[in-house]
């Protein structure tokens, strides 16, 4: 099981996705219930996306979020999980094969990946997909854990 987290610097989306790569749960919520019910309640890797300097100023929310990142990983290393932080110019070349690549072309790309098209992908209530669920900052979430998985070498703890 595969625990992964889009943080952002009041509220995280995170999404749960078993061995069979089907999205078990996710959601978007504050980043005080992630530390004291998500993470406690998970057995398995967490995959977090994390910050990367790109060489511009930057305001007190990016400083916030890389605080959070923080937190979740020393939560996660005390509780004895694995943790991998993810850059999102590598989610985005290993998606989309560009740097340039927006939220709806990483979307996009595990739409097909899962696949192909939207109603093998995400499916309908009556007959959902393995991404049945997923939303809005959560694609974020998945993109990370399906880019963690694809790493040759992927890097916990760093």
């Amino acid at each position: 099981m595969i625990l992964a987290l889009d943080p952002g610097p009041v509220d995280t989306a995170y999404v749960r996705v078993g061995d069979d790569w089907r999205v078990r749960e996710a959601d978007h919520i504050s980043n005080q219930h992630v530390l004291d019910v998500v993470l406690p309640s998970h057995r398995g890797q967490v995959v977090c996306e994390t910050m990367q300097s790109m060489g511009m100023a930057v305001g007190v929310e990016v400083f916030e979020t890389c605080i959070w990142v923080g937190r979740y990983w020393q939560v996660a290393v005390a509780a004895g999980l694995p943790f991998a932080r993810v850059r999102r110019t590598d989610i985005k070349m290993h998606l989309c094969g560009t740097t340039t690549a927006k939220d709806p072309n990483i979307r996009q790309a595990l739409i097909d990946q899962f696949g192909p098209g939207k109603e093998a992908a995400v499916g309908t209530k009556r007959a959902p997909g393995p991404l049945y669920g997923v939303a809005n900052h959560e694609w974020s979430a998945l993109a990370a854990a399906v880019t963690w998985a694809a790493s040759p070498r992927p890097q916990e703890g760093i």
